[in-house]
């Protein structure tokens, strides 16, 4: 299988663990008996899911905060991980954030610290532990992507730059990986009720999509961490988001961009 079993010196390291999808992937990992790191910024919360899967799950759960848009704060990520006497065979690079509105008027500072988190912060865990899988010849690297990253979306023009890159970093290095033992599955979801739409300034979207385009976080971290264990390069929840997936991706953009942005602003 291409998701490592669990074992006595390994962890799986959950970034964006505190809620959400991440704290979903959490549990989910947990259920097949794996070991877990969690890491976000809200120590309490972390240590709340920490107790519940060791407690459910009986594996050992540990909980390293940080700010995953610092280089300075990654490397003492790395650092603490290290000094639990941990190896990383699974990692999950599930912390990041989006911004709704058009890109003139959105605070430039917050898109750059967008993509310092769902960039930079990316490839950064992704190269530090995906060498250390590949010496290992074994390991699993599951980057969350979105059904935003198959075209460009006005109206989150940053956010889905952020994601096409996830994407496509992803599916490139998974196959660059495969012939060393290395799976590495970009989830791309569509909408997810989580504090994610809130954040994001997208509140008004929980009422104006219809209910079949949301999945819920259950179903999204399944999914994953069973595409993880086929070794899949792309996982994308639901039917109707896989479906929106290929229109996206082969849709001629002359013809996407006027309806994807008419359907904003109607939307608005």
């Amino acid at each position: 299988m291409a998701l490592p079993p669990p074992s006595d010196s390994s962890a799986a390291l959950i970034t964006g663990a505190s809620s959400g999808i991440g704290a979903g992937l959490a549990r989910e990992l947990a259920r097949r008996g794996h070991a877990v790191v969690l890491s976000a910024r809200r120590e309490e919360r972390l240590r709340d899911l920490a107790a519940e899967l060791e407690t459910e799950h009986g594996i050992r759960a540990e909980v390293v905060t940080a700010d995953l848009g610092s280089g300075t704060e990654r490397d003492r990520l790395s650092s603490a991980v290290a000094g639990l006497g941990l190896d990383v065979e699974v990692l999950v690079n599930n912390a990041g954030f989006g911004a709704f509105g058009e890109a003139h008027r959105l605070d430039r500072a917050r898109q750059l610290e967008m993509v310092r988190l769902n960039c930079e912060a990316v490839l950064d865990l992704q190269a530090r532990y995906s060498a250390e899988m590949a010496r290992r010849g074994r390991g699993a690297i599951l980057n969350l992507a979105s059904t935003a990253a198959f075209q460009p979306l006005p109206g989150s023009a940053c956010y889905a730059a952020t994601k096409a890159f996830v994407l496509s970093l992803s599916e490139a290095t998974h196959v660059e990986l495969a012939r060393r033992g290395v799976t590495l599955t970009a989830l791309c979801p569509g909408p997810v009720r989580t504090e994610f739409v809130e954040i994001a300034g997208a509140g008004e979207a929980e009422n104006q999509l219809p209910g079949p385009f949301w999945t819920s976080v259950e179903q999204v971290a399944r999914e994953a961490v069973e595409g993880l264990e086929r070794g899949k390069r792309v996982v994308t929840p639901g039917f109707l988001n896989r479906a929106g997936a290929i229109g996206g991706q082969h849709a001629p953009r002359a013809l996407a961009l006027p309806i994807i942005n008419r359907v904003r602003r109607f939307a608005l």
